[in-house]
């Protein structure tokens, strides 16, 4: 029998964001018009804490272990899978028309992340992929937790940073040329040279933490927010007058909001591993580069 709502475990070392107001969206003309990630504008929040790191797999294991939930892709018995990452036993059932190099993977989950014959051994400490939207509130439920605002995350992803591009700041690379993120080197979409060390995902403790203590907030996996997705949720708020209260857009939710980018983000492609960079998709979507984490309540 499951155990009730809010007695999990969570185990994830927490990272306090003071209250405080935060200048939110792009500064330097990066995003995709068609993302809304302009104006720039001031937005007051209170404080909250939130997970240093992405919920991991062995994370994502108690809930699952503790309870018997099953996610939307082991109901639905596939889940899409990036093409150069599909285990050679697995069977491709489809593929994206609009993203040719997303394959729908037979028996993909976040168990079997490549598909049957690929499991999570050695792979305890990564993020947690293939879980909807509703599984991860069905995860904050068990745990007693929420997913942030799309408000709070960017705020916490700057780290205290005002501006900048990245969490660390506007330089991708440090002053030794080393990578510090986890994204796509080479020519997307057929040709990873893995720089950076990981074709795919990383342990959550890569790189190095910023200011605010909080681990690969870009790059490595997408985040889900507790927000719906409105393109036009900035252009609103600049006609208001003084800043916005963490806001969240009133539209319907056909759409969730998904923040900081993936190991398959690439400058010519998805230029989204950056603190503003906004993305979304539909809250019964699962896929391979696709991980969450919470804040308290």
């Amino acid at each position: 029998m499951p155990r009730p709502a809010g007695r999990g475990v969570h185990l994830i070392e927490q990272c306090r964001v003071e209250a405080g107001a935060f200048r939110m969206g792009d500064a330097f003309g990066d995003g995709l018009a068609g993302d809304g990630e302009t104006p720039v504008h001031e937005v007051t929040l209170d404080a909250f804490d939130i997970d240093a790191t992405t919920v991991t797999n062995a994370d994502f294991a108690r809930f699952a272990d503790d309870t018997g939930y099953r996610t939307e892709a082991e109901t639905a018995g596939s889940s899409a899978v990036f093409h150069t990452l599909v285990h050679p036993r697995a069977s491709v059932i489809g593929r994206s028309p609009r993203a040719p190099w997303w394959l729908a993977v037979e028996g993909a989950g976040w168990r079997r992340p490549e598909g049957p014959g690929s499991d999570l051994d050695g792979r305890e400490d990564h993020p947690v992929v293939h879980v909807t939207w509703h599984d991860a509130q069905a995860y904050c439920a068990w745990a007693g937790r929420r997913l942030p605002t799309e408000a709070e995350w960017e705020r916490a992803a700057r780290g205290g940073l005002e501006g900048a591009r990245y969490p660390w700041g506007d330089d991708l690379l440090d002053a030794r040329g080393r990578w510090q993120a986890n994204i796509w080197q080479g020519s997307f979409p057929d040709r990873n040279t893995a720089e950076d060390g990981w074709p795919a995902t990383a342990p959550v403790r890569t790189y190095r933490p910023n200011g605010f203590g909080l681990w690969q907030v870009v790059g490595n996996v997408w985040e889900w927010c507790d927000d719906p997705y409105d393109p036009r949720a900035y252009a609103k708020r600049a006609r208001a007058q003084g800043p916005a209260s963490n806001p969240r857009p009133q539209v319907s939710p056909v759409l969730r909001v998904l923040r900081g980018g993936s190991y398959l983000c690439h400058d010519s492609y998805c230029n989204r591993y950056r603190n503003a960079a906004r993305s979304s998709n539909t809250p019964d979507s699962s896929m391979g580069n696709a991980g969450f984490r919470t804040a308290a309540p």
